[in-house]
């Protein structure tokens, strides 16, 4: 053949006409059909839809991913049907107790490859041999996650803090602040908002969120800080539901990010509890998730 697996061009209109692969194997019995189907339903195979006539009936077991693999060279030591999965000990498991009694089934140790990976094999059936294996190295072939580093240098931001409550507010905007210094944001490129209370606070953060600073916005992200108390509130439910509405679609349509730190709780002490007393600062947290997604944004848009 003049082509070769790596001719994509060549072969783009083949490669979009395969829908699937299909491993068949045969029963030989009625009693190899019920170990053969008892087996893959036991692993977690996706039943398929089969069928059953006067002469045959089949049975298909479905996974989420085929594959026609061609070796050059020295094969592995595996069988035909190689089976990727994840947990390889609890498919191991789940196979030991289906082989509890059944005659002539075998199901072998798990090892090492000198192709980083664990493996083992099993014989639902005399002669048929399978083989379930994993990457010893769980994101081998995966792409490393892009995430948000926590460097806030040269990050502009605006922290919209309700006075109502202040006793908790205020504490919020000192873990949010803490949060921004110790990561190196200026002090002179954080803005401070204050609001009468949360109701105003997706207002507040709309208007700055959308204000210009040359050719971008004014600031990077929007830091939220409010806090509601149901005792203290007869309409709790009601404003908690619109202010969490406000900052989410505010976020949403200006593209700048918006942290949460708006505490909805039961109880002063509760409040507090959160405010840096037991249970950390949620203004801190707000602040951190705030610069995260900062830095996320950009990574994204330069493709990293």
């Amino acid at each position: 053949m003049s082509h070769h697996a790596g001719d994509g061009a060549a072969h783009g209109r083949i490669e979009t006409m395969i829908k699937g692969v299909t491993v068949l194997r045969a029963a030989k019995s009625a009693e190899e059909w019920e170990r053969w189907t008892g087996f893959l339903a036991a692993l977690g195979f996706e039943p398929g839809r089969g069928w059953n006539e006067a002469e045959s009936k089949g049975a298909p077991f479905l996974a989420p991913l085929g594959n026609i693999e061609i070796v050059q060279g020295e094969m592995p030591s595996t069988a035909a049907v190689l089976i990727e999965v994840r947990q390889l000990d609890a498919v191991r498991a789940a196979a030991l107790r289906w082989a509890e009694g059944v005659r002539a089934a075998t199901i072998g140790e798990i090892e090492e490859t000198d192709w980083k990976s664990r493996i083992f094999h099993v014989e639902p059936v005399a002669g048929e041999r399978l083989s379930f294996w994993e990457w010893s190295d769980p994101l081998r072939g995966k792409p490393v996650a892009v995430e948000g580093d926590l460097s806030a240098s040269g990050m502009r931001f605006a922290i919209v803090v309700a006075r109502w409550n202040a006793v908790i507010t205020d504490r919020l905007l000192e873990g949010a602040l803490d949060a921004l210094l110790r990561s190196g944001a200026s002090r002179r490129h954080v803005q401070i908002v204050r609001v009468p209370g949360a109701w105003e606070v997706p207002a507040a953060a709309r208007m700055i969120a959308e204000q210009p600073h040359g050719s971008e916005k004014a600031v990077d992200a929007v830091i939220a800080l409010g806090c509601l108390l149901r005792g203290e509130t007869a309409h709790y439910e009601a404003i908690y539901n619109e202010v969490a509405r406000g900052i989410g679609q505010s976020q949403q349509e200006t593209g700048v990010p918006h942290a949460f730190g708006v505490l909805t709780c039961e109880t002063l002490e509760q409040a507090l509890n959160r405010a840096g007393i037991k249970a950390g600062n949620k203004g801190f947290e707000a602040a951190v998730a705030a610069i995260e997604m900062v830095s996320l944004r950009r990574k994204l848009s330069e493709g990293a």
